[in-house]
């Protein structure tokens, strides 16, 4: 029985798999800053990913080094303490964002998005609305 078992174990996977599955996904999530991934997937690794960013907020070395122990990646991890931390310094948590993306096509798994919730490159909300662009173009006249 599985009592007190609160890890998915997503597809049968050893321990020693999915730990370093989830590192190379937050990997590839830190560095492009979405990743395409099933929603079994998507919710472990939410889950991996904010303890990581809340690691890069405190900026010290043992937490560097603690992410280093999941993140073989030195880039990677710069980026995170460099960028990524800083950015969400403010934010008390509630840093990624998953966005269901429909069924897979070949077994019909169920596919998500997840990003960053400010991801960077990526117009606002508030600048992408109809309104905001009609204003910009009523003060360009």
């Amino acid at each position: 029985m599985r009592h007190g078992k609160k890890t998915a174990k997503l597809g049968g996977r050893g321990h020693s798999h999915r730990k370093a599955m989830m590192g190379n996904m937050a990997a590839s999530l830190f560095e492009h800053e979405i990743v395409n991934t099933t929603s079994a997937r998507a919710k472990a690794l939410r889950s991996t990913a904010e303890s990581l960013i809340t690691f890069a907020k405190r900026g010290d070395l043992h937490a560097r080094r603690q992410v280093l122990r999941v993140i073989a990646n030195k880039a990677v991890v710069a980026k995170l303490f460099d960028e990524i931390g800083p950015r969400f310094s403010d934010r008390p948590g509630g840093y990624t964002r998953i966005v269901k993306a429909g069924p897979r096509r070949g077994d019909g798994a169920e596919m998500c998005f997840v990003e960053l919730v400010d991801r960077s490159g990526v117009a606002s909300d508030s600048e992408a609305t109809p309104a905001a662009v009609e204003e910009s173009k009523e003060d360009d006249q």
